[in-house]
Protein backbone atom coordinates (compact mmCIF):
# COMPACT_ATOMS: atom_id res chain seq x y z
CA UNK A 1 0.00 0.00 0.00
CA UNK A 2 2.93 2.26 0.71
CA UNK A 3 4.01 1.69 -3.02
CA UNK A 4 0.84 2.91 -4.81
CA UNK A 5 0.87 6.00 -2.26
CA UNK A 6 4.82 6.74 -3.06
CA UNK A 7 4.03 6.65 -6.60
CA UNK A 8 0.81 8.82 -7.06
CA UNK A 9 3.02 11.10 -4.59
CA UNK A 10 5.41 11.41 -6.89
CA UNK A 11 3.02 11.96 -10.23
CA UNK A 12 1.23 14.45 -8.08
CA UNK A 13 4.21 16.34 -7.25
CA UNK A 14 5.44 15.97 -11.42
CA UNK A 15 1.80 17.60 -12.27
CA UNK A 16 2.60 20.50 -9.42
CA UNK A 17 6.04 20.95 -11.07
CA UNK A 18 4.71 21.12 -14.85
CA UNK A 19 2.07 23.76 -14.05
CA UNK A 20 5.13 25.62 -12.23
CA UNK A 21 7.20 26.07 -15.35
CA UNK A 22 4.51 26.38 -17.43
CA UNK A 23 4.10 22.92 -19.13
CA UNK A 24 7.22 22.46 -20.29
CA UNK A 25 7.33 19.14 -20.07
CA UNK A 26 4.16 16.77 -18.76
CA UNK A 27 3.72 15.99 -15.02
CA UNK A 28 4.11 12.13 -15.62
CA UNK A 29 7.99 12.90 -16.58
CA UNK A 30 8.37 15.31 -14.50
CA UNK A 31 7.49 12.57 -11.82
CA UNK A 32 9.70 10.05 -13.42
CA UNK A 33 12.52 12.47 -13.11
CA UNK A 34 11.62 13.35 -9.36
CA UNK A 35 11.27 9.39 -8.48
CA UNK A 36 14.64 8.63 -9.93
CA UNK A 37 16.07 11.36 -7.70
CA UNK A 38 14.63 10.01 -4.66
CA UNK A 39 15.18 6.41 -5.71
CA UNK A 40 19.22 7.96 -6.47
CA UNK A 41 19.86 9.88 -3.29
CA UNK A 42 17.95 6.65 -1.34
CA UNK A 43 14.99 9.12 -0.22
CA UNK A 44 13.17 6.22 -1.21
CA UNK A 45 13.13 2.70 -0.41
CA UNK A 46 13.28 0.63 -3.71
CA UNK A 47 11.58 -2.30 -2.33
CA UNK A 48 8.98 -0.27 -1.22
CA UNK A 49 7.80 0.46 -4.26
CA UNK A 50 9.17 -2.65 -6.43
CA UNK A 51 6.01 -4.72 -5.87
CA UNK A 52 3.74 -1.93 -6.88
CA UNK A 53 5.62 -1.30 -10.10
CA UNK A 54 6.16 -4.76 -11.07
CA UNK A 55 2.11 -5.38 -10.55
CA UNK A 56 1.91 -2.15 -13.07
CA UNK A 57 4.68 -3.78 -15.16
CA UNK A 58 2.99 -7.16 -15.49
CA UNK A 59 -0.17 -5.50 -16.24
CA UNK A 60 0.63 -2.99 -18.34
CA UNK A 61 -1.61 -4.13 -21.51
CA UNK A 62 -4.96 -2.92 -19.40
CA UNK A 63 -3.37 0.61 -20.12
CA UNK A 64 -3.51 0.06 -23.91
CA UNK A 65 -7.29 -0.68 -23.88
CA UNK A 66 -8.65 2.93 -24.25
CA UNK A 67 -6.46 3.97 -26.66
CA UNK A 68 -7.27 0.61 -28.93
CA UNK A 69 -10.77 1.37 -28.11
CA UNK A 70 -10.92 5.20 -29.25
CA UNK A 71 -8.65 4.43 -32.29
CA UNK A 72 -11.95 1.89 -33.44
CA UNK A 73 -14.40 4.20 -32.83
CA UNK A 74 -13.11 6.68 -34.81
CA UNK A 75 -12.36 4.69 -38.04
CA UNK A 76 -13.76 6.97 -40.05
CA UNK A 77 -12.60 10.17 -38.62
CA UNK A 78 -8.93 8.33 -39.41
CA UNK A 79 -9.95 7.19 -42.80
CA UNK A 80 -10.55 10.55 -43.82
CA UNK A 81 -7.18 11.91 -42.80
CA UNK A 82 -4.86 8.65 -43.28
CA UNK A 83 -2.33 10.26 -45.45
CA UNK A 84 -1.82 13.26 -42.73
CA UNK A 85 -1.55 11.02 -40.21
CA UNK A 86 1.03 8.69 -42.32
CA UNK A 87 2.68 11.90 -43.50
CA UNK A 88 2.86 13.23 -39.98
CA UNK A 89 4.60 9.43 -38.67
CA UNK A 90 6.99 9.10 -41.49
CA UNK A 91 8.33 12.67 -41.00
CA UNK A 92 8.32 12.68 -36.84
CA UNK A 93 9.91 8.95 -36.75
CA UNK A 94 12.74 10.27 -39.43
CA UNK A 95 13.37 13.62 -37.50
CA UNK A 96 13.48 11.07 -34.42
CA UNK A 97 16.24 9.09 -35.80
CA UNK A 98 18.04 11.80 -37.26
CA UNK A 99 17.98 13.63 -33.85
CA UNK A 100 19.01 10.85 -31.55
CA UNK A 101 21.58 10.05 -34.47
CA UNK A 102 22.95 13.48 -33.90
CA UNK A 103 23.05 13.40 -30.77
CA UNK A 104 24.77 9.88 -30.01
CA UNK A 105 27.53 11.09 -32.64
CA UNK A 106 27.81 14.15 -30.41
CA UNK A 107 28.38 11.66 -26.99
CA UNK A 108 30.03 8.96 -28.62
CA UNK A 109 32.80 11.92 -29.53
CA UNK A 110 33.08 13.80 -26.69
CA UNK A 111 33.64 10.47 -24.48
CA UNK A 112 35.96 9.43 -26.58
CA UNK A 113 37.80 12.87 -26.58
CA UNK A 114 38.64 12.42 -23.13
Amino acid sequence: MKGIFQLLLFYSLGAVASRLTLNILPGSIWGMVLLFAALKFNIVNSSEIDRTASFFLDNMILFFIPPAVGIMTSYTLLGTHIWAILTACTVSTILVLASVSLLFRFLDKTASDE
